[in-house]
Order: C-alpha cells, then sequence, then structure tokens
C-alpha cells in the first residue's frame, strides 16, 4: 500500500511503453482551435462548485484582496486573458454551454464510472451502455445543458452527438486497456497551501499507482493532441497538479499522460524536480499579478484569435462593450511623498 490507496495492477510505464501513439505526429492544429478543444474538456460539478466556493476568499471586510486560491483553468484563463479571469471569477458572468464541452463532461463521467465495473466486464459495449444514464445524471445536476438540444424536437441531433460521444469512449479502448488498470483515485479533488500562502487546487481524472510506489497522472482530452510547438501549454495543467501532488505527499509523479480521444494520441512527460520549481516560481509570479490587478481593479483584455469563441464579448471593450461595474472596492495608489524644498530631488 502506497499513497494509503490501492495501487494499480498495471503499473507505473516504463519510459518507451506507449511510446509509439506518444509519438505519433500531432495533428496541425494551431493554438486557437488547441484552447477550444480543451475548453472541450469541461472540469466536473465538483471542481466548478470548488471554484465557485473559492470565489468567497476574493473579499475581506471592504479591502479587495488577492484571491487565495488557483486551479489550472483559472490560471490559464488570466494568461490568456485578465479581462476573461475577471469575467468568471470576480464577475461570474454566466456562460452558455456548448456541445463540445459538454460532450467531454459526458465522456469523463462514462470513462470515471466504467472502473465500477469488474476488471473482465470493462469492454466497450459496457462503456457505451453508460452513456444515456450519465447523460440523463448530466441533465438532472446541470439543467441548462438542456437548452442544447431545444430546437431538435425530433432529436437528430442529439441522437448524432450521442452518436460522437460513443465514438470518442471507443477510441479510448485503443489507448488504454482498462481491464488492466485499478486507479488508485478517480476523479481526485486535490488541493494544497504553498509556503507563500497560495492554495492551489484541481481535479485530476485519473491516479495509478504502481506496487513500488510510482505514481502515474492521466488526464483525458476529448480534443485532438496539438501541434508540438503548442504542448508545452498543454502540459502546464499536468505539472500543475504533479505539484500539488509533490506538496501534498512528498512524491514527483513518475509520468504525467494525456489522452487525446480526438485524435488518438497520447502525450506522455517525466517530470523532474527543476519543472516542479518552475511551475511554482511560475504560479507565485501569476499569483502576483491577480492580486495587483484585484486591488487596482485594473483588468486589460488581450486580444487574440480565442476572441471569437469568447461569451462575453458584449462586455469586453475591444469589442465595443463595457465590463461590469467593478463589484470589488478598490485600493486608492499611494502617492509618493514629495522632498520638502531644499532636501533635493
Amino acid at each position: 500500500m502506497v499513497w494509503g490507496m490501492e495501487t494499480s495492477t498495471e503499473g507505473a510505464p516504463r519510459p518507451d511503453s506507449n511510446r509509439a501513439a506518444a509519438e505519433e505526429p500531432a495533428v496541425p492544429a494551431g493554438p486557437a482551435e488547441t484552447a477550444v478543444e480543451t475548453a472541450a474538456d469541461a472540469r466536473t460539478v465538483a471542481e466548478a462548485a470548488a471554484e465557485t466556493a473559492a470565489v468567497s476568499d476574493l473579499v475581506t471586510g471592504t479591502t479587495a484582496i488577492a484571491p487565495a486560491s488557483l486551479s489550472p483553468s483559472r490560471a490559464s484563463d488570466f494568461m490568456q486573458c485578465p479581462l476573461l479571469y475577471r469575467f468568471r471569477v470576480i464577475d461570474r458572468l454566466p456562460e452558455k454551454p456548448s456541445e463540445a464541452a459538454t460532450r467531454g463532461t459526458l465522456v469523463h463521467a462514462v470513462l470515471e464510472r466504467l472502473f465500477d465495473a469488474p476488471a473482465a466486464e470493462r469492454t466497450p459495449p459496457r462503456a457505451k451502455s453508460l452513456i444515456p444514464g450519465q447523460w440523463d445524471r448530466l441533465r438532472e445536476t446541470r439543467p441548462e445543458v438542456v437548452e442544447l438540444f431545444a430546437d431538435d424536437p425530433q432529436g437528430e441531433r442529439l441522437a448524432r452527438w450521442l452518436g460522437e460521444a460513443e465514438q470518442l469512449v471507443e477510441r479510448w479502448f485503443t489507448l488504454e486497456d482498462p481491464s488492466r488498470l485499478e486507479p488508485a483515485e478517480r476523479e481526485l479533488f486535490v488541493e494544497t497551501e504553498l509556503e507563500s500562502g497560495l492554495r492551489l487546487r484541481g481535479i485530476i481524472d485519473r491516479v495509478d499507482v504502481a506496487p513500488t510506489g510510482e505514481v502515474r497522472i492521466v488526464d483525458y482530452k476529448t480534443g485532438k493532441a496539438p501541434r508540438p510547438e503548442y504542448s508545452e501549454g498543454a502540459l502546464f495543467q499536468m505539472k500543475f497538479y504533479a505539484l500539488v501532488v509533490w506538496r501534498l505527499k512528498n512524491v514527483i509523479p513518475r509520468r504525467l499522460q494525456l489522452v487525446y480521444l480526438g485524435s488518438g494520441q497520447v502525450l506522455t512527460y517525466d517530470p523532474v524536480l527543476a519543472d516542479l520549481e518552475r511551475v511554482e516560481r511560475k504560479l507565485l509570479a501569476l499569483w502576483e499579478a491577480i492580486r495587483l490587478a484585484t486591488e487596482t481593479g485594473d483588468w486589460r483584455p488581450r486580444p487574440t484569435k480565442l476572441c471569437g469563441w469568447c461569451d462575453h464579448q458584449a462586455h469586453c471593450p475591444e469589442f465595443g462593450g463595457t465590463p461590469p461595474p467593478y463589484p470589488l472596492p478598490v485600493r486608492a495608489a499611494e502617492l509618493p511623498v514629495q522632498p520638502a524644498p531644499g532636501e533635493g530631488g
């Protein structure tokens, strides 16, 4: 027993395992396409609830302070566009559900629930049979997704959409063999506090622990793998999780594994201590920038190709919109003390 949980029967992968899948040429996806597909891998309701709860940390009394916690999703938001971060975390503006994001949530739920079955029963037919029930559950827990198919009275678009989810689930079996896996954790909520006081939190899709104690962190992506020049952005989330696990368990994960169901590829990375230390320094700098923006109310938009998919164009100055009134007090800027006559400049 390690990690306080059952170990994986498959064990941590060797450096050359899954190499064929990992080394396949990535599809020609650009940063905009990659980001949209990454957004399709919507986090679970648990993470959404955790992040919403974290917003309560934004205000103490009447003084605006920096957010006290950060998830990979929100860190990516701020790096992409500080104003988007503000709209989501501080203003909490509503966003319409999308078919891609909802399909990602559905597939994640199916892959999680499949491991409830005995190893021999973890088959493609069994996995596909879970889709209708998980779709019903998703509609119960998130009624807004029903709007996606409100204009589809014959159910044709819904049937096609569910068929696409089936294809993604089937493709997973060409990349991993669930009958040989006994995950230590599924949809694991993790949280740790750094010495600086910054809390990091998130949801890890799957944690495998080998009998030798080696840890593998796995994340499912329902989009396509990014081109090699954009792989670092995709790995940021995984290194974030590795940092949290290291701080919680004093264990550096042996392998980080991204499973891209959209293109049938696996991206792996074996982190070292220097990687996690760099990520921690990056997050601390990011946190300082968020703290400053929170205190000053200065959340500047950062126009990119991704703006075309943003739900908040009506509130964005780049599109002629006006942000809502800033809901937090703004700390007055401290003016420099002027020297008295004769004291010099």
